[in-house]
């Protein structure tokens, strides 16, 4: 049986503050997203991966890899951008299963406005708070963080992905 490596007095007290500084963080970008664009983070990540594609389309799995998200949210999302014409969708001739999603003109207009907003609230938010060596700092850390996750979050995500997928068969 492993033992508990309880946190010390210093570490429970830096995890309350990280969790303060990211939720906070997230709430401020967040709120200015669905106040000056009308749409939440969520659908700002999928119009920001597609802009970034090339010829601005991505196949879905593809797509969801990378928002981080399960293909199941991800289509709910999509489904939604497609309602507002932000984005389109057309299977894959070579695998039925599959699909492509693709931004718009419109979707393209839609991320540039918000963009605008979105930057200066991410800088008010983070930068402005931080020196160049706490920025540097910050980086260093958040990819050590994403590196040693990645593969546990990538694994999880296939076995929600497998489990919505035998739900919906079964």
């Amino acid at each position: 049986m492993s033992r508990t490596r309880w946190l010390s007095d210093t570490e429970q007290g830096v995890w309350r503050e990280f969790l303060a500084a990211v939720d906070m963080v997230r709430g401020h970008v967040d709120g200015q997203l669905q106040r000056d664009a009308g749409m939440p983070h969520t659908y700002y990540e999928v119009l920001v991966a597609l802009s970034e594609a090339p010829g601005r389309t991505l196949r879905m799995s593809d797509l969801a890899e990378r928002c981080r998200s399960s293909r199941s949210r991800l289509s709910h999302a999509v489904a939604r951008l497609e309602k507002s014409g932000w984005v389109t969708r057309r299977t894959c001739p070579t695998d039925k299963r599959g699909s492509f999603a693709s931004l718009t003109e419109e979707g393209f207009a839609a991320l540039e406005t918000a963009a605008l907003g979105h930057v200066e609230a991410v800088r008010e938010a983070l930068f402005d708070a931080l020196s160049p060596d706490q920025v540097r700092a910050l980086g260093e850390i958040s990819a050590t963080i994403r590196n040693k996750l990645t593969p546990r979050c990538a694994a999880a995500m296939l076995d929600e992905d497998s489990t919505e997928r035998a739900a919906e068969a079964g």
